[in-house]
């Protein structure tokens, strides 16, 4: 039996697909500026994929196989998230590009890297404010201390 046409249909429309979009779509080519910083894209893409065909009885009648008539088609979206930012010294940033976020996770994740940055400062200044006991350094003295 031979293969049914949306078959080669579909086969030949994911291919396509899978030459447009790879890997550097998503997190892209990074690039080095003069001073060392390395700038890193990052995108997010969406898919939309339909096919659908149907068989049709020959005009003539008769024994003739049955024609097919039938169509495909796809839709990507590729859209700036971010950048990556790394420093010479190693460092790294996340410079959100400001796209309104549609649903509440969108804006749970924009959050994340704030977040992280504020805590990494936190924990930063905490252990400069120790003191040579290695307990932080309140301001207060005691009677003792004097």
């Amino acid at each position: 039996m031979n293969e049914h046409p949306i078959s080669n249909l579909m086969t030949e429309t994911m291919a396509k697909i899978k030459e447009m979009v790879d890997v550097d779509t998503i997190i892209g080519t990074p690039i080095t500026t003069a001073d060392g910083t390395t700038v890193i894209p990052v995108s997010k893409v969406t898919f939309g994929f339909a096919s659908g065909g149907s068989d049709f009885a020959p005009k003539h009648g008769g024994s003739a196989p049955l024609a097919f008539g039938g169509g495909g088609g796809a839709g990507v979206t590729v859209s700036p998230v971010c950048f990556l930012i790394i420093a010479p010294d190693g460092s790294a940033n996340i410079l959100g590009i400001n796209a309104q976020a549609s649903t509440t996770v969108d804006r749970l994740v924009e959050m994340i890297p704030g977040a992280i940055n504020k805590v990494s400062s936190f924990i930063e200044g905490y252990k400069g404010k120790a003191g040579a006991d290695g307990q932080p350094d309140t301001g207060v003295t005691s009677a003792g201390d004097e």
